[in-house]
């Protein structure tokens, strides 16, 4: 039933960004419709759970892939060592890797992270995009968590680099230790 939900939330979704009128619709516009409706179908999805920035500018949601034993959560000011990677999609209704009707290999899912999938880096909790920080706050040593960042939480209208405006970040995170 959770995966039929998905589906038709799925084609609504291509639905209107398909019955949109193209002389007044940017393609920024389509993209922010589809990374707000691939987060919104996140919070609809019981496997997750929301958390209040704490500045109050939104919410993440996250789900834990493995709870730690640490005892506390790191503070805004503090230095952690985190293992961390993240992604996005091109085209979230599509597989990570898929081949166009013009037989060209397209691979969907951006890993922008790779270099901190296999190292624990040393970080401090503030030097962060918010939706990042807020998931680390609430996180204790030893945690392993999947983050869904909505835009205005990630790398908002602007983007960074190569990472589009509008959107939307997701990231494993594993929090090894809060350096004292």
């Amino acid at each position: 039933m959770k995966k039929q939900l998905l589906f038709v939330i799925s084609l609504l979704s291509i639905l209107l960004v398909s019955a949109c009128d193209d002389k007044t619709e940017t393609v920024d516009d389509r993209w922010k419709i589809e990374n707000e409706t691939q987060f919104n179908i996140i919070v609809d999805d019981p496997e997750y759970k929301k958390l209040n920035s704490l500045a109050g500018n939104g919410f993440i949601m996250y789900k834990v892939l493995k709870t730690g034993t640490g005892d506390r959560s790191p503070a805004f000011n503090e230095q952690v060592k985190a293992l961390h990677f993240g992604w996005y999609k091109n085209i979230w209704t599509k597989p990570d890797t898929f081949t166009d009707e013009k037989g060209n290999f397209i691979t969907n899912k951006i890993d922008f992270d790779k270099a901190n999938r296999d190292r624990a880096r040393t970080f401090y909790v503030n030097n962060n995009i918010e939706g990042f920080r807020t998931a680390l706050q609430y996180m204790k040593e030893g945690d392993r968590w999947e983050i869904w960042i909505p835009w205005k939480l990630g790398f908002g209208a602007l983007g960074d680099g190569p990472i589009k405006g509008y959107t939307t970040l997701v990231f494993e995170i594993e929090l090894e230790k809060i350096i004292e």
